[in-house]
């Protein structure tokens, strides 16, 4: 197990759609502010977005997220859901996660990185020299 990156596969709803679809959520020590969001698409191919880990933390006890994505904690039909909307010039997307599969994720992420020692797992230098050369090229 790399003790730097936590990732958890779930079965997520996509609102209006009958069977569930494989998410792939993970979070890396190297990018300690963000959460990627993967969902696997009919064709076996991946559609990922980074989400704020704050925004995640917070969506498990109330509404937030402005813009492109949105989330809240809901009770529908007896089950505890996080509602994930995701806005896009393609479109829009609704995703229902269960409420503890995602806490167990986000308990994960901060044994790993706790809340405000984000800033202390980055390498501004090198993140910096890595955007420089690629300007250069």
């Amino acid at each position: 197990m790399n003790k730097d990156l936590v990732q958890q596969d779930m079965f997520t709803v996509l609102h209006g759609q009958p069977a569930p679809v494989v998410t792939r959520w993970s979070y890396s020590a190297y990018d300690p502010f963000a959460v990627s969001l993967a969902v696997r698409t009919r064709q076996d191919r991946w559609v990922e977005w980074l989400i704020g880990r704050e925004l995640v933390i917070s969506a498990l006890e109330e509404p937030t997220g402005e813009g492109d994505v949105r989330m809240r904690p809901l009770t529908v039909q007896g089950y505890d859901i996080v509602e994930i909307e995701i806005r896009s010039h393609d479109g829009r997307a609704v995703l229902e996660v269960d409420h503890e599969l995602l806490r167990s994720f986000v308990e994960s992420t901060l044994e790993l990185v706790p809340v405000g020692t984000e800033a202390e797992r980055m390498d501004l230098d090198g993140e910096i020299a890595r955007i420089t050369r690629s300007c250069a090229e």
